[in-house]
């Protein structure tokens, strides 16, 4: 089972500010910080760690479960308010199958940001 994702970012404040806006929606918050890391989720579990890189990161695909589509919806808004880059509006995505809603957003360091929801409404 996962516990965590570290992801490698090149301006630690401007990752904070970001993911604190666009992960709201799904219920994470800050949970913890220094000078080199900062670290998101809930109820006192950290499922994503911003980890300041020593050299220019490589992107990377992470998905995070929504609980209903209007919270697809809102983090596609709060990501992009947040300074993200749209990299595919809310919608079905029946290539992948059916009942397939997912955004996605690029965070300041070109990591694509996913939130889905699986099950229809």
């Amino acid at each position: 089972m996962l516990d965590h994702i570290s992801i490698p970012v090149s301006d630690l404040a401007a990752s904070k500010a970001f993911y604190s806006q666009a992960l709201a929606p799904i219920g994470f918050g800050l949970l913890g910080e220094s000078n080199r890391h900062a670290a998101f989720g809930f109820s006192h579990m950290p499922y994503l760690i911003a980890r300041l890189a020593e050299s220019p990161p490589e992107s990377v695909h992470i998905a995070f479960t929504a609980d209903t589509r209007s919270q697809v919806d809102t983090f596609h808004a709060e990501a992009i308010a947040a300074g993200g880059t749209d990299n595919g509006a809310p919608g079905l995505r029946p290539d992948y199958h059916p009942d397939y809603y997912g955004a996605f957003v690029l965070d300041p360091d070109g990591h694509n940001i996913e939130v889905v929801k699986h099950q229809p409404e």
